[in-house]
């Protein structure tokens, strides 16, 4: 029989594709102009951001679920604005994304996540430029290359504005592990959310002041509460849900799991919007770049293998299964930022995912706040 630890763990996966696949395609649908007509991606954005830091709020300072950590001025100047503004920026060109181009290939340009991520890294010092890494990035790109060609209804603003903020999500994560791993800073994902969403809501507020508020009609706007809130919270559920499956599997699974999850969500997006037809070079070049990806996985996983002693990896193990959702941190790509335990630099984990992480997952070693 099937053991309950691991029922329980397919559960997590099974809550976590369901949710990562549900926002993406909830944010299609109220943003696309045919469907619920909100063509506002700066504000749903927004709203998402302000959402989360009262959920925060509420349960740190209200509920007191957990403890504030000690968040001096210079460590929030020099860490969580430079965060929040580029957190903001892939948030922001991410969701734009969504009225030019299709959901399915949306997803295939995901797959250039760990190119970005790779040459941020070589850039800022925390990678070494590697051929074998390399002509691995070289695999992804060709596979996304044909792709791009196979796409029918392929639209070189949307593709900009996906790419950009692909490498803006990239440099975030690299400037997290920098800047935080450096300051010896911890935060789990509701913390995480207390400083950093409120700091993006106000970089999201100078866009939005400048490129939709002026063009907004009170009148045409079709505005529900019940959608914009079931919206909100489940974007929320996810960054939350992200945390329960690396906490209980760790940061490869829920890549692998991310994969799935991609597949998954080109073939839903193709039957709930008609548009988003797909072609044979579509699939060819996206098998391609996934392979690409795969190969990254593994040549990043054996690095921190033979980099780990074999007392890490035993507290690894046990960190991982013992972990919940209040304490895991250094490891998520969804809503915490990198802590102290993190060991080196340059073994950066990349979840090829969709909007909202916060934190880059490190070598699977899970720390707990502390209090101030």
């Amino acid at each position: 029989m099937i053991s309950k630890h691991l029922l329980l763990t397919y559960l997590y996966l099974l809550v976590y594709i369901t949710l990562s696949s549900g926002v993406i395609l909830y944010n299609k649908w109220v943003l696309s102009p045919k469907y619920f007509n909100f063509p506002l991606p700066i504000t749903l954005t927004m709203i998402h951001m302000g959402f989360s830091a009262f959920v925060a709020f509420v349960l740190i300072r209200v509920l007191k679920v957990v403890s504030p950590v000690k968040m001096t001025f210079e460590i929030y100047a020099t860490c969580v604005i430079p965060i929040s503004a580029f957190f903001a920026a892939s948030l922001w060109f991410g969701n734009t994304a969504y009225l030019f181009i299709s959901v399915a290939f949306i997803q295939m340009l995901k797959a250039l996540m760990p190119v970005a991520t790779f040459l941020m890294a070589v850039l800022c010092g925390t990678d070494k430029l590697r051929c074998d890494l390399f002509l691995n990035m070289l695999l992804v790109s060709f596979g996304v290359v044909i792709s791009s060609y196979g796409e029918i209804h392929f639209n070189v603003v949307g593709t900009v504005y996906q790419v950009t903020g692909i490498f803006a999500e990239a440099l975030r994560l690299v400037l997290t592990q920098v800047l935080l791993q450096k300051k010896g800073l911890t935060l789990n994902p509701i913390t995480s959310l207390y400083y950093i969403a409120p700091c993006s809501f106000v970089f999201l507020f100078v866009p939005w002041y400048l490129l939709e508020m002026p063009g907004i009609e009170v009148s045409q706007i079709r505005f529900n509460f019940w959608i914009f809130f079931s919206n909100a919270l489940c974007a929320l559920a996810l960054n939350f849900s992200i945390f329960l499956v690396i906490g209980r599997t760790g940061a490869v699974t829920i890549r692998v799991a991310g994969v799935l999850k991609d597949w998954i969500l080109i073939a839903l997006s193709t039957v709930i919007f008609p548009e988003s037809a797909i072609t044979k070079l579509n699939i060819i070049g996206y098998a391609i770049a996934l392979c690409g990806v795969v190969m990254y996985n593994y040549l990043k996983a054996n690095d921190v293998r033979s980099s780990q002693t074999p007392g890490d990896s035993e507290r690894t193990a046990k960190d991982l299964r013992s972990s919940n959702m209040y304490g895991v941190d250094d490891n998520s790509s969804n809503s915490g930022m990198g802590g102290k335990n993190g060991r080196s630099g340059s073994h950066l984990e990349v979840v090829i995912d969709e909007e909202v992480p916060l934190i880059p997952a490190s070598k699977g070693l899970l720390s707990r706040s502390k209090p101030s």
